[in-house]
């Protein structure tokens, strides 16, 4: 779905509310008024960003913004940096993205690893056993630092079931990797591969890591090929709290 499309569904149904009077809105208003000016907030950030140039897809933002809404809903996003990975990319290209909502700024956009058992350049195969040394899907909270055998990484909690919810179990963690570079992907036609940790490159790690650290929000896209459903994408859960940390009210007009 393109900008100009997200324009214009928020648009007309921004303009379907105005005739309503300056009252509290039935339910389902309320709800499509909290649609337009989620839409309308998706919109800016993609813009804004300038995500379009990244080859990040629209409609994969979307889906990390609502999980992120919903996710705030629970107190347990605490900071407003989102990042994406979209496994349904090449690991040849740069798939990861760091993204500052508050100040619609992208921070990072570099390569990242998949697992072993995952694919060689692409993605197929994913899983939440252990030993398995395939990635995981879903939204992940980041948690604290440590310095381990790569150097400084960062713990994960994986909060879908059935997904990737032992991520900490399997010390699924965020660190750099020599093998996740530009070099290694001209000697060998693809990047490294992990135990099934999204790895970065080792001279960017450090610094993403301490930008995403203590609460954000990871969400790790699936291929188109790949099943993958989570309550954390229930938009119509997530509008509410979306509106009330933009200070959007339910009544029409205010």
């Amino acid at each position: 779905m393109t900008p100009a499309r997200f324009f214009t569904a928020s648009l007309l149904v921004v303009l379907a509310l105005c005739g309503q009077p300056a009252a509290a809105a039935p339910p389902q208003a309320a709800q499509a008024r909290y649609l337009a000016a989620f839409e309308q907030h998706l919109v800016r950030t993609y813009v804004g960003a300038r995500l379009a140039a990244t080859g990040l897809d629209a409609t994969v933002l979307r889906k990390a913004l609502i999980g992120y809404y919903n996710l705030r809903s629970k107190g347990l996003a605490h900071k407003p940096i989102l990042t994406i990975i979209d496994f349904g990319r090449s690991s040849r290209l740069n798939r990861l993205w760091v993204i500052d909502l508050d100040r619609q700024k992208l921070l990072f956009h570099t390569l990242v690893a998949h697992g072993k058992n995952t694919g060689a350049e692409f993605a197929r195969t994913f899983s939440n056993r252990a030993g398995s040394e395939q990635s995981s899907l879903g939204f992940y909270l980041t948690q604290q630092t440590y310095q381990g055998k790569h150097g400084l990484s960062l713990k994960l909690r994986g909060m879908d079931e059935h997904y990737n919810s032992n991520a900490n179990a399997r010390a699924v963690v965020v660190h750099g990797a020599e093998y996740v570079s530009q070099d290694f992907v001209r000697q060998h036609g693809r990047l490294g591969r992990s135990q099934g940790c999204p790895a970065l490159p080792t001279e960017q790690s450090a610094a993403i890591i301490k930008a995403i650290k203590g609460g954000s929000v990871i969400y790790a896209e699936a291929p188109p090929s790949t099943s993958y459903q989570s309550g954390w994408l229930n938009l119509d859960a997530a509008l509410p709290v979306f509106a009330r940390s933009q200070g959007i009210s339910p009544v029409v007009g205010q």
